[in-house]
C-alpha cells in the first residue's frame, strides 16, 4: 500500500463515510448509493478510488458487484489499519461527523430489511420443495446437535462451509469458529445466506461463489471443511472430497452429513440428486482415498431416510498435493 493514494482516498468525506459503513457490513454498489444519497456512477468513482488505494475490495459478477473493507485486522501496524483506526477515533472525537456516520448507519437498517423480505420471498416460491424435503430425513435440530457431537468441543477455526445454502450451517457453528466462508455455486443462495448472516460481524464471514470440484482456494486454507446436505449432488463425490483435502491443513477435519443410501429415485428426479445417498463402505473409501483418517460414522433414522455424520481428519504431517492460486475467489454479489 502507498501512502499518495491512501491520502487521496482519505480527502473526500464520501469516501470517509463508506469506509465507514464497509467497516460494518459488505454492501452493493447499488446499496451504497442508496445509503448515501447519490448516483450509482458517482458512487462507482469511489469505489475506484478506494480500491485503488487498497482500502477496500469489489468481487464482480456478471451485472453485480459487491464492496468490502480490504484494510486486515491482523495487522495493527499497516496504513490500511492505521486509516481505518483514525476514522474510528474520528467518529467518536467528531460530533459533526460521528453525527453523519450514524444517519448512514440508520440507512443500513433498510438494506438489511430488503435482503430478508428477498429471502422470505425466495422461501414462500419454493416452501413445498423445502417441506417434502425436511419430511424425508426428520428435522434438523437433531442432526446439528449431532454434528456438533461430532467436532467435539474443539474451536472449528477457520471453517469452510461447502454449498451453503441458506447459511444456516454456517450460523449455527459461528460460534465456535474464528472465521467463516460459506461458498454455493447459486449466487441466488448465497443472497439469501447473505440475508441470514448479515448479523455476523463483517471480518467474521465470507460468501463466495464457487464450485466444489475446483475450490477457490489455496491449499491448506482451511481447518475444518463442512459438507452438509450437498455431497449428494456431486457427480464425482471422491473428487470433491480430494478437493476439499486439499485446502485442509494438517491436522484438520472434515465433516460429511448426508443421507444413507436408499432407494428413493423421486430424489434424483425431482431434486437433481447425483446420488441416492452413500454406504459407509463408499464415503469411508473416498474419504480414505482423500488421504484422510475417518472416525466413526454416526447414524440419525429417519421416516423414512436416515442421515449419516461421517467425520475424518487430515494428519498433520501431510503435505498438499498441490496449492492452487485463489483466481477465482468470487464473493456472493449484490445488484448494481
Amino acid at each position: 500500500m502507498r501512502i499518495d493514494p491512501l491520502l487521496r482516498a482519505l480527502s473526500e468525506p464520501t469516501r470517509l463515510r463508506m469506509m465507514r459503513l464497509l467497516a460494518h457490513m459488505e454492501l452493493a454498489v447499488g446499496e451504497l448509493a442508496q445509503v448515501l444519497g447519490q448516483s450509482q456512477p458517482r458512487v462507482s468513482r469511489h469505489i475506484r478510488i478506494l480500491c485503488d488505494a487498497g482500502l477496500a475490495e469489489r468481487r464482480k459478477e456478471g451485472s453485480w458487484v459487491f464492496l468490502r473493507s480490504a484494510v486486515s485486522e491482523h495487522d495493527a501496524l499497516s496504513l490500511g489499519s492505521t486509516a481505518a483506526q483514525l476514522l474510528a477515533v474520528a467518529e467518536r472525537d467528531d460530533s459533526q461527523f460521528a453525527a453523519r456516520c450514524a444517519e448512514d448507519r440508520r440507512h443500513l437498517a433498510a438494506i438489511r430489511a430488503g435482503r430478508e423480505a428477498s429471502a422470505q420471498a425466495y422461501f414462500a416460491r419454493h416452501a413445498v420443495e423445502w417441506d417434502t424435503l425436511r419430511r424425508l430425513h426428520g428435522a434438523d435440530e437433531p442432526v446439528e446437535a449431532a454434528l456438533l457431537a461430532a467436532l467435539d468441543a474443539d474451536p472449528l477455526g477457520a471453517l469452510l462451509d461447502v454449498g451453503t445454502g441458506t447459511g444456516r450451517m454456517a450460523e449455527v457453528l459461528s460460534a465456535r469458529a474464528n472465521r467463516v466462508t460459506a461458498l454455493d455455486k447459486s449466487p441466488e443462495m448465497l443472497r439469501i445466506a447473505r440475508a441470514r448472516l448479515q448479523s455476523l460481524p463483517a471480518d467474521k464471514v465470507d460468501l463466495v461463489q464457487g464450485d466444489f470440484t475446483t475450490l477457490p482456494f489455496a491449499a491448506d486454507s482451511f481447518d475444518t471443511v463442512l459438507f452438509h446436505q450437498v455431497l449428494h449432488f456431486a457427480q464425482d463425490p471422491a473428487l470433491v472430497l480430494a478437493e476439499a483435502a486439499r485446502v485442509l491443513r494438517g491436522g484438520g477435519r472434515i465433516a460429511v452429513v448426508d443421507l444413507a443410501a436408499h432407494e428413493r429415485e423421486e430424489l434424483r428426479e425431482r431434486h437433481a440428486h447425483a446420488r441416492l445417498g452413500f454406504s459407509d463402505e463408499q464415503m469411508l473409501a473416498h474419504l480414505a482415498a482423500a488421504g484422510l483418517e475417518p472416525a466413526a460414522p454416526v447414524a440419525l433414522p429417519g421416516d423414512p431416510l436416515t442421515v449419516k455424520i461421517w467425520t475424518a481428519r487430515r494428519p498433520a504431517s501431510t503435505g498438499a498435493a498441490t496449492s492452487r492460486a485463489p483466481d477465482t475467489f468470487e464473493r456472493e454479489t449484490s445488484p448494481t
